[in-house]
């Protein structure tokens, strides 16, 4: 079994929502991310999707892209990004995913190959520059749900490799030391991916190891849409 990643699919919701606005890069952008899935990816493989899955605002018209995704193969597991406004309740999620399909909200999910956790994140206080009071608030927040879903994959007492998945970048390419790698330090982690860079912000991103972990960054158009198959901390390529 192997792990594979890619975020930020940003499928239509049911809307007249052509992404190649943000550039000719995204023209068919889920046709070409799925000829490479199809080619690349078995049934009995896991692909993790940070976030940013469909533009729909409710649950209900998401469901076409959940199946979209569904028919694909291999097992699925689901982050909400910042931008899955139909992301609600988890119990009313998960009751609407196809088989092999699951959704993760600060627990975790052992797989054959590792446990996988993780949460949306937020905003990074960068430099001297701070948050805004609101986006402290979240920030602090998103740092207890995180703590929350490594403490549930621990709980699980399994030597299998702890990966996180977090939307929002935990770090940066010039922030590497952030209070949420200060909490990775403090549980086994092996490999983070995340998310949400697009177009010249996608250079802001950290890909590579720092501190004994291994960060991927997984937005589509990052990885030119096609899936990444996700490294462990030391591993060669």
């Amino acid at each position: 079994m192997r792990l594979f990643a890619i975020g930020d699919l940003h499928l239509p919701g049911g809307e007249e929502k052509p992404m190649d606005v943000f550039g000719t890069q995204w023209e068919h952008h889920f046709e070409r991310i799925s000829q490479d899935w199809r080619s690349r990816v078995n049934d009995e493989d896991v692909v993790l999707i940070p976030g940013d899955i469909s533009w729909a605002m409710q649950l209900r018209a998401a469901v076409p892209d959940l199946e979209m995704i569904g028919q694909l193969p291999g097992k699925k597991v689901l982050l909400k990004g910042n931008h899955d406004y139909w992301w609600n309740a988890i119990s009313q999620v998960r009751a609407h995913l196809p088989e092999g399909m699951y959704a993760i909200q600060h627990d975790a999910i052992e797989t054959a190959s590792a446990v996988i956790c993780g949460t949306r994140g937020w905003l990074l206080p960068v430099g001297e520059t701070a948050l805004s009071e609101e986006d402290e608030k979240i920030f602090h927040r998103e740092l207890m749900r995180l703590r929350m879903s490594m403490e549930a994959a621990v709980a699980m007492h399994t030597e299998k490799p702890l990966v996180v998945m977090t939307h929002f970048p935990p770090l940066l390419d010039t922030e590497r030391d952030t209070p949420v790698t200060e909490l990775f330090a403090q549980f086994p982690v092996q490999t983070v991916v995340y998310g949400h860079l697009h177009g010249a912000g996608i250079h802001a991103g950290f890909n590579g190891d720092w501190k004994g972990i291994h960060y991927q960054l997984v937005s589509c158009d990052a990885l030119n849409f096609q899936l990444a198959e996700i490294q462990m901390a030391g591993e060669e390529k």
